[in-house]
């Protein structure tokens, strides 16, 4: 069964869940949002009717039929930028939907409207007189995706329409299929007439958003009347239907997301923030001793930040500021490695365009000298790790749908890399990487959301290596992409098989881990268990948050098991509405690995809060900057680069929940 969500934007907080949990792979089910309201009960108390229709109400469920008129049921509260969530089925014969910023005129009032009608939904902006008889609709321009402000629109040519406007409709059609064997399927966005279906609707300035079935269509609201009056008009939200057949809506909520949100500076007792640059400049850092004076030191974007302070910093390519709002950092993922065998840590950047090497100068003070490392761009999550065995680490990456691995060039120089295929055309995704031992043959495998490559043998790695299908992702929230950032591998239960601890979607939401399993033969399973979702569900430590695309792993609280660092990436496709949940605190949580056989699977995941107001770039850096034998955690992102020192104190000990409620 589908829903029928309305969501007008995505603000909340982001420590808090409640509702039951429900299966991560059901599609259209998701809550995106902590609301101001929600309806409940058998009263409509704060909503007035307009219009002759007969509205009731019985245990949270409002029923209408317009009788071959307009039914409204209207807010008593007004509002500009407005989050609704709210389920609706549509009899045959009817059309239901959502008002908002429904405006007192002389006459009547003003309105945008977004309403299913059979299989198809469409925004309009409606005029209506003072019962709420409809006067007149005008469907709405396509407005762009990646903005928050929707530009006036095109001069229309000679007899036609401007260009760019759309005609109603679901989303998700028209994606190119891949391979057979890939195990994620595509969540359909298509209409069930007739049933519950969901809808999610963004209203923020002058664009309006809808999504239908957890799918985008990224529907623009601007027309020339809100782009020119710079995003007006207020008024109350109401519930719609016309036609002849019965509506019913259900699990009604909003908030007023024209307040936002950003929480007082906290962290744990565990960590220590130091923000060491204030701008933006990169999505990831690396450590080393770049100067060779004992210290180690941090590059992120275009400097190096010296130990032991980090209050010096060099430049070591040429650097400009990005503006957050705007603009997308061009280092997604930076490393760390002697590459030329001088004794001389350089500097690799990772992703996204083409891989680039910096030879380091030696100490020298000037900018350092680069090379492309391949001749080919790689996705946004890159891991660099020794997967030989040979002392050297491989950039591990998916460029064209193709996972590869690429060596250093042992004839030195500026040589390009040599390139590795690891799968066929099609297997490769965006987000999503990781390394580890999967079936426990010694040899490191390769794993991205669609599943895991088994390493051949030492000489056998002559083609693709061998594929195994597993689900470790999803789509939903919106996003037509699936994956994470780094996939985590290792032991999580104890029982001596690997297991894989990843975020679901960079770009939505969902954290889980996947428990391995073997039969009597050693065939590999996975069975799946969810640590975080969305505002539907109950999650872990009650901690919610969206875009977990930065992640890393290690042994955080000194008990020997790793644990899982992940990080919101504040504004991930910029100030916009494009993603879930953007204006959510730029959180880093470190969910430390409790091995406990009452749990699901034998274990379970604690946050716990290393910050709140920074967040996560593309990934997390782990390293003991000060060799106290603590991992420190280093993030760089639109917020600045920081610095969490880790300030453990024992082992192997950790509250149930600590600092689950800092957001509030």
């Amino acid at each position: 069964m589908k829903y029928f969500f309305i969501t007008l934007l995505f603000v909340g907080l982001a420590a808090c869940s409640f509702g039951q949990e429900i299966p991560w792979d059901v599609n259209g089910r998701g809550l995106s949002f902590e609301p101001d309201y929600s309806f409940k009960g058998s009263s409509l108390t704060a909503w007035h009717t307009l219009g002759a229709a007969a509205w009731q109400a019985r245990n949270g469920e409002i029923t209408v039929n317009a009788n071959g008129g307009t039914a409204l049921l209207a807010s008593d509260k007004s509002f500009q930028d407005v989050a609704v969530h709210l389920l609706i089925k549509a009899a045959p014969g009817s059309e239901a939907g959502v008002l908002v910023r429904m405006e007192k005129t002389g006459d009547g009032y003003k309105a945008l409207l977004v309403a299913i009608k059979d299989n198809v939904a469409t925004t309009y902006r409606v005029t209506l007189d003072a019962q709420g008889k409809e006067l007149s609709r005008e469907q709405l321009r396509g407005a762009g995706n990646i903005i928050r402000i929707a530009p006036k629109p095109p001069a229309a040519p000679a007899g036609g329409t401007a260009a760019g406007r759309r005609r109603g409709g679901g989303a998700g059609g028209g994606r190119p299929a891949g391979p057979t064997d890939l195990p994620i399927p595509r969540t359909s966005s298509a209409i069930v007439a007739g049933d519950w279906n969901q809808f999610e609707v963004i209203v923020d300035f002058n664009i309006i958003r809808k999504f239908i079935n957890d799918g985008g269509d990224f529907q623009g609201g601007a027309t020339d009347d809100l782009v020119e009056k710079g995003g007006q008009g207020y008024g109350p939200i109401a519930l719609y239907a016309s036609g002849t057949g019965e509506v019913q809506f259900k699990d009604i909520k909003y908030k007023d997301v024209h307040i936002l949100y950003t929480p007082k500076e906290a962290s744990s007792s565990r960590f220590k923030a130091q923000r060491i640059s204030d701008m933006f400049y990169s999505f990831s850092a690396a450590a080393a001793d770049f100067n060779k004076d004992g210290y180690t030191d941090i590059v992120s974007g275009p400097y190096i930040y010296f130990g032991p302070d980090y209050t010096h910093y060099q430049e070591i390519f040429f650097g400009q500021t990005y503006n957050p709002s705007r603009e997308f950092a061009l280092i997604n993922c930076q490393y760390a490695f002697d590459v030329n065998g001088d004794g001389w840590p350089d500097v690799i950047v990772g992703a996204a365009g083409h891989p680039r090497v910096y030879i380091n100068p030696k100490g020298e003070s000037r900018r350092w000298d680069e090379y492309d490392a391949l001749n080919l761009n790689t996705d946004e999550v890159t891991t660099f790790k020794d997967i030989d065995g040979d002392g050297k680490p491989e950039l591990v990456f998916s460029s064209g749908g193709t996972v590869y691995y690429s060596k250093i060039n042992p004839e030195g120089g500026n040589k390009l890399w040599i390139l590795h295929a690891v799968s066929a055309k099609g297997y490769g995704l965006g987000h999503g990487i990781g390394v580890g031992d999967i079936n426990g043959d010694g040899r490191i495998d390769i794993i991205n959301p669609n599943g895991w490559w088994e390493q051949p043998a030492k000489g056998l790695d002559t083609g693709v290596w061998k594929y195994h299908p597993e689900a470790f992702s999803r789509y939903g929230h919106w996003s037509g992409a699936v994956g994470g950032s780094i996939m985590a591998v290792y032991d999580v239960n104890g029982d001596g098989l690997n297991d894989v601890v990843t975020a679901l979607n960079a770009h939505g939401f969902g954290l889980g881990w996947f428990e391995q399993k073997r039969d009597k033969s050693g065939k590999i399973t996975f069975v799946k268990h969810m640590i975080m979702d969305d505002f539907s569900t109950t999650n872990a430590g009650g901690i919610t948050f969206s875009e977990l695309h930065g992640t890393n792993f290690a042994d955080v609280n000194g008990d020997g098991i790793p644990d899982f660092i992940a990080g919101k990436r504040y504004w991930s496709h910029l100030d916009s509405y494009f993603d879930p949940y953007p204006y959510c605190p730029g959180v880093v949580y470190a969910y430390i690995t409790v091995r406990d056989k009452k749990a699901p699977g034998g274990a379970r995941f604690v946050p716990e809060l290393v910050h709140n107001r920074s967040g996560a770039g593309s990934d997390i850096t782990v390293a003991d900057l000060n060799k106290d034998g603590k991992m420190d955690i280093i993030t760089a992102t639109d917020r600045g680069t920081y610095i969490f020192w880790n300030q453990t104190k024992g082992t192997g000990k950790v509250k149930a929940k600590t600092a689950a409620t800092v957001h509030k």
